[in-house]
């Protein structure tokens, strides 16, 4: 049985704040979709369909060098607040998450592979970088990727590629992405224009959770929306030239903040730092737009503090719902959760004086 207790306190891979443009660059994902032949999609598979195509996989992972120390866990193993501190720590989408029928992922010791077995597809690998390492997380998933189709067979039209329940995959069946945190540009109120602009290259933006969420926390998801007609690497490449445009705009916003001092801007992230210094009981989505504010004030030197980048990125993880109640271990109630975040978050942020 896992002990995700002793998972809170460990780093996950996408919150170390290492590699190119980690200031901005908080994590790279890339995630190919994938079939088996021979099966309907996961919308008409009946109940053996799934046990088989989940014992299928299992084989083929166990024969994996990369997940050779997986953890193989199935929905039905799990209860809901652990299937919630998975999605937090991105291991699962939200839809693997809310799926009623019998699923399965396989998660690598270091947390920086997973794999979802029967979300929208039969498979959705994934693999996460710290800071901006799009091609690094390319070449370990394309190596994963080669590893188990030699053990599974998958559905490919020579025409069209790999085939995928949603059209818009159908192709490469890559999907890349960067999380970016910009207090900047939010500030500066310049985020309106770049996404916009993002639009124009047909690349979409979305918040912390993915498709239909928010950018809590001045923090969004950046990543290609067609997969059809693009090689894997002009996806990657066209991606990683976008977002190294995103960062150095970002950048140039925060040094006009820290050369110019801008009196409202150093109020805000002020008045943030003693918020949270101060506060009894804290909710999730205030918490996090507060810590983006401190983040932004230690990353420009407004703010003093002992703190690193991996330290407040850690914070953020564990002031999440599921993460208090893991680290508690036992169940909260909202308002217990609520006092356990503030005091948390207290106790974190001490060293940093008024």
């Amino acid at each position: 049985m896992t002990d995700f207790k002793s998972w809170v306190h460990r780093p996950a891979e996408w919150i170390k704040a290492e590699g190119p443009s980690s200031d901005v660059v908080v994590s790279s994902r890339l995630r190919l979709a994938r079939n088996l032949e021979g099966f309907r999609f996961n919308q008409k598979l009946k109940a053996s369909d799934r046990r088989e195509i989940i014992g299928l996989i299992e084989t083929a992972v166990k024969k994996t060098q990369l997940l050779k120390k997986s953890s193989f866990l199935r929905s039905s193993e799990l209860s809901e607040l652990e299937r919630e501190f998975l999605l937090e720590r991105h291991m699962i989408s939200r839809e693997h998450a809310e799926e009623k029928n019998e699923n399965a992922v396989a998660i690598s010791s270091a947390e920086d592979v997973s794999v979802m077995i029967l979300e929208e597809d039969h498979l959705r690998l994934q693999v996460f970088q710290s800071g901006l390492k799009l091609t690094e997380a390319w070449q370990k998933i394309n190596a994963l990727d080669d590893e188990l189709e030699k053990n599974l067979t998958y559905a490919f039209s020579l025409s069209l590629g790999y085939l995928t329940a949603c059209p818009t995959n159908v192709g490469t069946g890559l999907r890349a992405s960067c999380m970016v945190h910009l207090p900047g540009l939010v500030l500066t109120k310049q985020v309106h224009k770049v996404l916009q602009a993002l639009a124009k290259l047909n690349l979409a933006a979305r918040g912390l959770y993915g498709e239909g969420t928010q950018a809590a926390g001045n923090l969004f998801q950046f990543s290609n929306q067609m997969t059809l007609g693009q090689r894997e690497e002009e996806i990657i490449d066209n991606l990683e030239r976008v977002i190294r445009q995103v960062v150095e705009h970002e950048k140039e916003a925060r040094r006009l903040f820290a050369q110019k001092r801008q009196t409202k801007v150093e109020d805000q992230i002020w008045r943030a730092v003693g918020t949270l210094k101060s506060a009894r009981v804290m909710a999730s989505g205030e918490a996090t737009q507060l810590l983006s504010l401190v983040e932004l004030g230690v990353g420009t030197g407004l703010v003093k503090s002992s703190l690193t980048l991996e330290d407040l990125h850690g914070l953020f993880l564990m002031i999440q719902p599921a993460h208090l109640q893991m680290a508690s271990g036992a169940g909260l109630s909202p308002q217990e959760r609520d006092e356990a975040r503030a005091n948390l978050i207290r106790d974190k942020l001490s060293g940093i004086q008024l």
